[in-house]
């Protein structure tokens, strides 16, 4: 069974940095396009994208994060990373991992979640 563990959350101070990653495992083929999200607390609309990464490298931001994050990924590892730096206040949020994944014998890739990992940056 396919599984998103996301990890390296916390709380820092405005200006600080992190440095999230998803470890994925369980019966995959390939992974194809990977990406972070946050939803911040108490927002009820639809997780917003962060990052997303192909599987050849190709990135994209949102305008919101261009410059401070750097999304990558470790193909061996099946892993992806998520380096922020310039951290504020509104980053504040609980960041999903995401991976369209193509398990064993599956003629295409599924969007698998993870559960979260939560980032809290301090004024």
């Amino acid at each position: 069974q396919v599984q998103l563990v996301e990890s390296g959350g916390g709380l820092v101070q405005a200006g600080g940095s992190l440095r999230l990653s998803c470890a994925t495992s369980g019966g995959i083929f390939s992974i194809r396009t990977m990406g972070w999200y946050r939803q911040a607390p108490g927002n009820q609309r639809e997780r917003e994208l962060v990052a997303t990464i192909t599987s050849g490298g190709s990135t994209d931001y949102a305008d919101s994060v261009k410059g401070r994050f750097t999304i990558s990924r470790d193909n061996a590892k099946n892993t992806v990373y998520l380096q922020m730096s310039s951290l504020k206040a509104e980053d504040t949020a609980l960041y999903y991992c995401k991976a369209n994944i193509i398990t064993g014998g599956a003629p295409y890739g599924i969007d698998y979640w993870g559960k979260g990992t939560l980032v809290t940056v301090s004024s």
